[in-house]
């Protein structure tokens, strides 16, 4: 890869995760304290990431994949993103902003898939070439929230009072034009999918690696993907505005703290699986969760304030320890034949389902609990310790190897 394609690649990284960082993370706190949005209301509109997950294999299986270069259709999808940001920003009305937000992420949904596609298809050893590019996605988030924290404080009390978080909107959708049009000087990416050939709803979703449920392990490993998914909602939905309920100080650039710790713990992660083994490192994972809310639950600012802040940068073992060595044991299980499919039916179930379900229920507990956030992170915690158990206890051990 030469390096004006690596300069093209890394500039769409860091776009496409600095538009989601843009606005993603203060949306709650915009909802509540400018729109005057109930906990349920809230939870729908976070929900929308959910149904875009769910819709975006249709888009990329029968759409992109078979017609059209992947890069033209990126550029499309930003710019329409861009529209639709112009809009919400432009709407006090809950059923219009949400009408909007679910398009946008529909929108949105399937260029995650579009990007990596590109990339791949530039590199001679995606094993070695990808990570150095992904890691500008990341980047992107955190400078995002460094934005909207210390460069323009629209999350300070005042500012958000004053309405300033709905310019993180003309934020995102300007970063969204921008990658729109830059994505037209990216590498062609044609199509490799037959035009002719019919994909089933199956083959779409990943339901083809339903058989994998049949091991005893992947089952339990596949529920428990879902359940944790549910708590994980929480994290998304509510800890910015409860960080600025708490009083924190630039709260939204206190939350990269957890991107940051998401590359850390990347790179312990390969010697901790290779030492501990599959099922103790995804144990770990989960019991970060529950520990983190329990901070949450009890931490404050001031004296406090290091619960918190140690609650935010355990994102790093959550997602990672959780997630990332997920996606390693579901690839050592399947097939040569079902890998993608397999990769997709995790997806379904955990950014697909497992979120949709705890975004709704988040959105019952905090409209329930309203301003009790030691209620409002007890019983995700709870729950996460509930999953720990039941995993401990189903999970059998089974060698694995780690395969970056």
């Amino acid at each position: 890869m030469n390096n004006n394609v690596k300069i093209k690649l890394s500039a769409m990284m860091f776009l496409q995760f600095f538009i989601w960082g843009a606005w993603f993370v203060t949306l709650g706190t915009f909802l509540s304290k400018n729109m005057a949005a109930t906990g349920g209301q809230i939870g729908q509109a976070f929900g929308t990431q959910s149904w875009g997950a769910i819709i975006a294999p249709f888009f990329i299986g029968l759409i992109a994949d078979k017609y059209f270069n992947a890069e033209k259709i990126l550029g499309i999808l930003h710019l329409l993103g861009a529209v639709l940001m112009y809009l919400m920003a432009n709407t006090s009305d809950f059923s219009a902003f949400y009408l909007y937000v679910f398009l946008y992420m529909i929108a949105y949904m399937p260029t995650l898939a579009l990007v990596n596609s590109i990339a791949f298809r530039q590199m001679n050893d995606p094993t070695k070439e990808f990570a150095n590019i992904r890691v500008f996605g990341t980047i992107g988030w955190v400078i995002a929230g460094l934005c909207i924290s210390y460069l323009f404080a629209w999350d300070a009390p005042g500012s958000i009072e004053n309405g300033a978080l709905k310019n993180t909107f003309y934020f995102a959708g300007g970063s969204a034009a921008l990658l729109g049009f830059l994505s037209f000087t990216l590498p062609s990416t044609p199509p490799v999918g037959d035009r002719n050939k019919k994909l089933s709803v199956s083959e779409i979703l990943g339901l083809d690696a339903l058989k994998l449920l049949n091991d005893r392990n992947f089952l339990v490993f596949f529920i428990s993907s879902v359940l944790i998914c549910i708590p994980l909602a929480f994290y998304y939905a509510n800890a910015n505005p409860f960080l600025v309920d708490a009083g924190i100080a630039n709260p939204t650039g206190k939350m990269t703290i957890g991107q940051m710790s998401e590359i850390g713990f990347m790179l312990v992660l390969p010697l901790f699986f290779k030492k501990y083994g599959f099922k103790n490192t995804i144990l770990v994972g989960m019991l970060a969760w529950a520990i983190r809310y329990l901070l949450f639950a009890y931490g404050e600012a001031g004296t406090s304030t290091w619960m918190l802040l140690l609650g935010i940068a355990l994102h790093g073992i959550c997602y990672d320890f959780f997630f990332v060595s997920g996606q390693i044991y579901t690839d050592s299980k399947a097939g040569v034949q079902t890998k993608s499919a397999a990769q997709g039916l995790i997806t379904l179930a955990t950014y697909g389902i497992g979120m949709l379900i705890g975004f709704w229920i988040s959105g019952i507990i905090v409209e329930k609990y309203s301003g009790d956030w030691n209620m409002i992170w007890l019983i995700p915690a709870m729950f996460s310790f509930v999953v720990f158990v039941l995993f401990l206890l189903f999970f059998r051990k089974e060698k694995i190897e780690y395969q970056a």
